[in-house]
């Protein structure tokens, strides 16, 4: 790979990781759930995905896989208010233009919403949607407009929940002194910025921040600066965080690794030694309880005989956002883009079965910090990688509230 190219992915794979502060040609075709639509009489209900796919960087193919899956799962259960899930997909190649084509094919094609999508071009195409009245609805957290465009309701908290509770998590677990390792771009800084706010908040010392180029393919630099000294290491690098662990790996460290979701996978652990795997016992924080919680059990279920990795982050809040769309669909005489707006702006809580608390989004539980206030779930879960999958943490493990860290954040 060359330098240029690598600078594009590694730039991609970091902004996926960051969340909220800072994935041509929109097909259009309906995923093909025919047999099961074709038996359910109430009016259809059409909604958009869109999500890069077949390019460099960031692709995300399981955004869109995970809401056929969803549609042919639903299809098969009764539908929406008995009428056929329609979902229509657009592939934004992690490419502005593309990202503002798919958000005016949703438009022509009078969407009810754009559910559970996957784009970094969120500037691009939240414009045109708030322009058109269609919701956002439970994005993957990779844009900022995400969290401000009031026409944008978003199912987690972003990079501010989930690192806030990370840093919390690991000095609770014990560990006094921590590295956090991110790639050199502007956008992963604000993770530092929130990693150090749960770990200050939680008692802890501030961690150092390491920073790897984005060229770099061999981290020993990286290892030997982040385990000097440190209790624990967070691997922030998302899907290349597998470069930083081989290093580590053949620097013979033993410093207690961890991170957030979608850094430390079961595959690397897989790929590592598995139960033996030096991932075994990290610290991992995410947004929802671990894909073995029967809370999940549809979306396993539903994703059996595909290729979706159903412990993916993206894939995850795909599946969530769908659940939210049935929830509050279900509650309107009849679905459109104005009702459904209502719905979510006035509902006293979505019921999503377990995977996230009751979800609203009134201005009463917004989060106070400019820019982000379009926040309301400030929830995470704590996990860990046991027997080389991720598990609970501790038996009985719930979500975690950070709303209190963040707020004093803000007053301060």
């Amino acid at each position: 790979m060359n330098d240029s190219r690598r600078r594009r992915t590694a730039a991609a794979t970091c902004l996926a990781v960051t969340g909220a502060l800072l994935a041509a040609g929109c097909g259009g075709k309906a995923s093909d759930s025919a047999t099961q639509a074709s038996a359910l009489k109430g009016a259809p209900v059409k909604v958009m995905v869109w999500n890069p796919e077949n390019t460099q960087g960031s692709a995300q193919p399981g955004v869109r896989q995970t809401a056929q899956a969803y549609e042919k799962w639903i299809n098969a259960n009764g539908g929406i208010k008995g009428g056929p899930l329609k979902v229509l997909t657009c592939n934004e190649k992690n490419d502005p233009d593309e990202a503002e084509k798919c958000a005016q094919q949703a438009v022509a094609e009078k969407v009810v919403a754009v559910v559970g999508s996957y784009s970094l071009a969120g500037d691009r195409y939240m414009p045109i949607l708030q322009k058109a009245g269609i919701p956002y609805l439970g994005g993957t957290g990779v844009s900022a407009a995400e969290f401000s465009n009031p026409l944008s309701f978003p199912v987690n908290g972003g990079t501010p929940a989930v690192f806030a509770a990370h840093g919390q998590q690991l000095v609770q677990n014990g560990c006094k002194k921590i590295s956090g390792v991110r790639y050199d771009v502007a956008a992963a800084a604000v993770v530092s910025q929130f990693l150090t706010l749960g770990a200050v908040s939680a008692g802890g010392s501030a961690p150092k921040d390491i920073k790897v180029p984005l060229t770099a393919t061999d981290l020993a630099p990286q290892v030997a600066a982040a385990t000097k000294g440190s209790d624990c290491v967070s691997v922030i690098m998302g899907t290349a965080s597998g470069l930083f662990v081989k290093s580590y790996i053949q620097s013979g460290a033993k410093t207690k690794l961890a991170s957030v979701v979608g850094n430390l996978t079961p595959e690397l652990a897989a790929s590592t030694g598995g139960s033996g795997s030096p991932l075994e016992g990290a610290a991992i924080t995410g947004y929802y309880p671990p894909t073995s919680d029967a809370v999940w059990k549809n979306f396993v279920q539903a994703a059996k005989g595909t290729d979706i990795d159903t412990s993916n982050g993206a894939n995850e809040t795909t599946w969530v956002a769908f659940k939210v769309l049935t929830e509050a669909a279900e509650k309107l005489p009849t679905v459109s883009s104005a009702a459904l707006v209502k719905e979510l702006n006035s509902t006293s809580g979505i019921d999503t079965g377990g995977l996230t608390p009751p979800l609203n989004w009134k201005s009463s539980t917004a989060l106070p910090i400019k820019g982000l206030n379009r926040i309301h779930n400030t929830t995470a879960t704590e996990l860990t990688i046991r027997d080389g999958k991720i598990e609970w943490a501790k038996k009985g493990s719930t979500f975690v509230d950070v709303r209190k860290m963040l707020t004093a954040m803000s007053a301060g």
